[in-house]
């Protein structure tokens, strides 16, 4: 099988690899960074191409899909280190509440 040939993944995992290569373009990514960046998430999600039997049982592993937007940007940076604080704090919380 040649590098790239996608003929091994799902219908949902190309569907998942066209959705985040469209986020990225939004964003400004050029169309073959966007693409490369949304199979790597893809693979590292769910494991690479899940059609032959070998490792279909493993979980999924969502983190790639939350750490982008976790990694905050522009908007971020640019408010007072008071209000970052507040916000962190509070997010802190929210965790610990939930994982109770």
């Amino acid at each position: 099988m040649p590098r790239g040939d996608k003929s091994s993944y799902t219908g949902k995992q190309k569907r998942m690899a066209e959705h985040i290569e469209e986020g990225y373009e939004k964003r400004g990514v050029t169309k073959a960074e966007a693409e490369r960046r949304a199979w790597a998430t893809v693979n590292k999600e769910t494991h690479g191409g899940k059609k032959s039997g070998s490792g279909r049982g493993k979980p999924e592993d969502h983190s790639p899909s939350r750490k982008g937007g976790r990694l905050g940007g522009e908007a971020a940076a640019n408010r007072p280190a008071k209000d970052r604080s507040a916000s962190a704090k509070k997010a802190a919380r929210t965790r610990r509440k939930h994982a109770a």
